[in-house]
C-alpha cells in the first residue's frame, strides 16, 4: 500500500490558499488587485498537515486503478518554506520582502518513486519484474506573481531538477509546473496546475524497456525507450474552510482531480500501448489543518 502524495496532485492536502494576504471578503473577486492587505496566519511561522485518500493508476501507465492513503506537509519556519512533492518535500531558502507582489523560490527538493514496486495487478507486467524504490534529489527554482486580478490570487512558474541518488533508475527528471491559485469566496479557493516530466535515457530504459528476456517471459515485443517528454497533465484542486475563513487557519476540506497523458516513445512502450493506458486519471479528497 502506498502512503504518498501522487503527482500531479502533490498539493492536494495542503496548499495554503491565501498565504500572506488578508481574509477575503464575501466576494473576493470584487476587490481590485491593489487593495490593501492585512496580516494572516500565513504571514509568520505556520504548519499545515493533511491526510486523505486517493484513487489512481497502480503505477505509471497502468490501466488498473487502486485506492491509497495520502499525507502531506507544508509550512514556513524561521523563514524556511516547506512545500509538498509526491512522496517528498521541497525547501525554499529565499527570503522575500513581506507583501511583495513578486517572490522567488530556490532550494533543495527530494522525493521517493514507487512505480512498479507494489500493486502490480497485471500479471504480464509483473513478469517483467518489480522495480526498486528510487530516491530523487536535486533543486527547485521558481517565481510567483501575486495580485493579478484580485488581492489574493497568484500565478506560479517553477521547475524541479532531480537525480536518482539511490542508484535505482540512475536517471534525471526535469519537471516544470505552472499553477494559478485564487479564492472564489471567503471560504472557497481553487488551484489549476499544468505540469510535465522530461526524463533521460536511463529512466526510460529502466521503467519502459522490454528486454529480449522480458519478451520471452511475457510475449511482449522487444522495445527500447529513450529520453524525451514522458508525460504532461492538468489538475484542479479545491479548498473549503470549515469556519468560512481561509486566512485564519484551522480545518479545511480539500479535493481534486487530475488528468495526465503519457507521451512520445514512452507511451509507445508495450507496457503502456499493449498492457496499459496513455490516459491517467487521479482523484482524491481529505482534510487539512493549519496551526
Amino acid at each position: 500500500m502506498r502512503v504518498a502524495l501522487s503527482a500531479p496532485l502533490a498539493l492536494l492536502m495542503i496548499v495554503s490558499p491565501v498565504r500572506a494576504q488578508e481574509a477575503p471578503p464575501a466576494d473576493p473577486l470584487s476587490k481590485s488587485p491593489d487593495a490593501s492587505a492585512t496580516p494572516t496566519v500565513f504571514d509568520g511561522d505556520y504548519l499545515t498537515v493533511g491526510a486523505g485518500a486517493a484513487y489512481g493508476p497502480a503505477y505509471e501507465g497502468s490501466d488498473s486503478y487502486v485506492p491509497f492513503p495520502v499525507i502531506g506537509l507544508q509550512g514556513s519556519l524561521g523563514g524556511l518554506t516547506i512545500s509538498p512533492r509526491p512522496a517528498g518535500l521541497a525547501l525554499d531558502v529565499v527570503r522575500d520582502l513581506p507583501g511583495s507582489k513578486v517572490s522567488f523560490a530556490f532550494g533543495p527538493v527530494a522525493r521517493a518513486r514507487f512505480d512498479r514496486n507494489q500493486q502490480i495487478h497485471d500479471p504480464i507486467v509483473y513478469a517483467l519484474g518489480r522495480r526498486g524504490i528510487a530516491i530523487e534529489a536535486g533543486a527547485n527554482a521558481g517565481i510567483s506573481i501575486g495580485r493579478l486580478t484580485n488581492p489574493y490570487d497568484s500565478l506560479s512558474i517553477g521547475v524541479d531538477v532531480r537525480w536518482d541518488v539511490a542508484d535505482v533508475h540512475k536517471g534525471t527528471v526535469v519537471q516544470p509546473t505552472v499553477s494559478y491559485l485564487t479564492p472564489l469566496s471567503r471560504a472557497f479557493a481553487a488551484v489549476l496546475s499544468l505540469t510535465a516530466e522530461h526524463v533521460d535515457g536511463n529512466y526510460a530504459h529502466y521503467y519502459f524497456d522490454v528486454t529480449p528476456s522480458g519478451s520471452a517471459a511475457t510475449g511482449l515485443p522487444v522495445y527500447s525507450a529513450h529520453n524525451g517528454w514522458k508525460s504532461a497533465g492538468l489538475s484542479l484542486l479545491t479548498f473549503y474552510d470549515l469556519d468560512h475563513n481561509l486566512a485564519n487557519g484551522g480545518f479545511a476540506l480539500v479535493g481534486g482531480v487530475s488528468y495526465s497523458r503519457m507521451l512520445g516513445n514512452v507511451a509507445r512502450s508495450p507496457i503502456i500501448s499493449v498492457r496499459g493506458a496513455k490516459a491517467q486519471w487521479l482523484m482524491g479528497a481529505g482534510v487539512a489543518y493549519t496551526f
